[in-house]
């Protein structure tokens, strides 16, 4: 008896499965690669849903920095609708990316434990994607490049992020370009600072919304930032809320202060004068 696959006849509705090496669909997507990357370090099944949600998350960092940098490089071409489109992506994105938490969200002390001890000094602080996003986001710090002074390629795409300018910056060139009154010490400032927020420049936005007539194109944008700085702010406290139920208030892996470091971090808003400015239109 033959063994052999059958092999769809010509002109039918069956798709293609005869394929000289691998699938063009393995091809495009290299899916071996991707599914063969999970090496869990304890017997604990859970580990590997952990595992996998980890490496989902840097997928979306890896989206997320891409759609980030397009909308920075479409605003210094004073492309807007492009920089929105790109923007309204990403938001679509982050909430993929903060609904990743459910998996991890309702893990009880036990279950973390369990396999805990497999991350060693493994922390998500020392994610170079996630560090090129919060860059992107105006959250700058030279401190943050120390953990990878031992792979060259990443340190060096780090500390090129950290002295270009933010997207938050590229959008205060634009109004400035726009003749909007953005102060010379904020468009001047040391690039590869943290981004404070400025009252002058929280004057401008507030002047924008209050004439949304005049500055309908920049309502957009700043109302498609304003969605990337809530879901942010959202995925800041799913990672919060998520930390609090599987380890209370204990040492962070990695010996970062774990929910201390993180409620900082969750009662921070990146965009900060798009916030404030609402309070006076």
């Amino acid at each position: 008896m033959s063994h052999a696959p059958d092999v769809p006849e010509a002109g039918s509705d069956a798709p293609n499965l005869d394929f000289a090496g691998t699938t063009p669909y393995e091809d495009y997507v290299q899916a071996d690669v991707l599914t063969h990357l999970q090496h869990p370090r304890s017997d604990d099944p859970g580990e590997m849903v952990f595992l996998v949600t980890t490496q989902v998350m840097e997928l979306w960092f890896t989206v997320l920095v891409h759609e980030w940098e397009t909308a920075s490089r479409a605003l210094r071409e004073d492309r807007i609708p492009v920089a929105i489109d790109a923007l309204k992506r990403s938001g679509h994105e982050l909430e993929a990316l903060n609904a990743s938490w459910t998996p991890l969200g309702r893990l009880t002390p036990a279950q973390f434990n369990s396999y805990r001890a497999a991350l060693g000094e493994g922390s998500g602080f020392q994610s170079a994607m996630y560090r090129r996003m919060e860059f992107l986001l105006g959250d700058k710090s030279s401190s943050m490049l120390v953990p990878h002074r031992g792979a060259p390629r990443v340190h060096a795409e780090l500390e090129k992020a950290l002295q270009e300018p933010s997207l938050y910056d590229e959008v205060l060139r634009l109004l400035a370009r726009r003749g909007l009154p953005v102060p010379a010490e904020v468009l001047d400032r040391d690039l590869s600072r943290r981004y404070e927020p400025s009252p002058a420049v929280e004057e401008v936005w507030a002047g924008i919304y209050g004439r949304p007539d005049q500055h309908t194109e920049l309502v957009r944008l700043g109302e498609a930032l304003t969605d990337v700085g809530e879901l942010v702010w959202r995925w800041r406290n799913d990672h919060l809320v998520a930390t609090r139920r599987a380890m209370g208030s204990k040492t962070g892996t990695g010996g970062s202060a774990g929910v201390a470091w993180l409620e900082k971090r969750a009662a921070k808003n990146v965009f900060p004068e798009l916030w404030t400015a609402r309070s006076h239109v």
